[in-house]
């Protein structure tokens, strides 16, 4: 498995360490085996930047996931899953909100963000967002258990 960090962020901290074993055992929970996957920690300007370019909406957002998965229903086999980005900024801010940590958070929107990448999908709502979020729930469960 090979998990790439990029943390491009100091305050809020997120150990990247911590956010790499975490993306293992959601690969596992996965049951994905030799996979690549990329993780970018930013914050609220680049996530915004990003959000604007590629979904024409200019404000930032907790997560956004970039797939190199080919089709609507990618076979467990795949190589490259592609990248996950997370704003350290909105995270922190959601965490103080819903009263959790900010490690928690993260390992949500972690868990969140590969989910889209392996075709997940909520914005319709209906049986996929509730597919979407049973599979969340699974995997965040998993972490637990865990104690990635």
């Amino acid at each position: 498995m090979a998990i790439s960090i990029q943390n491009r962020r100091r305050r809020p901290t997120v150990a990247s360490a911590r956010l790499k074993r975490m993306s293992s055992a959601i690969c596992r929970g996965l049951g994905l085996g030799d996979v690549e996957l990329s993780i970018v920690i930013t914050d609220d300007e680049q996530m915004r930047a990003l959000n604007r370019a590629w979904r024409r909406r200019d404000r930032p957002t907790d997560v956004l996931s970039f797939s190199q998965v080919e089709g609507r229903r990618p076979s467990r086999r795949v190589k490259v899953l592609g990248d996950v980005v997370i704003s350290a900024d909105t995270a922190a801010r959601q965490a103080t909100q819903a009263g959790v940590t900010l490690e928690a958070e993260v390992a949500r929107l972690l868990v969140h963000g590969v989910l889209h990448l392996l075709g997940h999908d909520h914005v319709h709502g209906g049986r996929q967002a509730a597919r979407m979020q049973k599979e969340e729930r699974r995997l965040l469960a998993v972490l637990k258990g865990r104690d990635a």
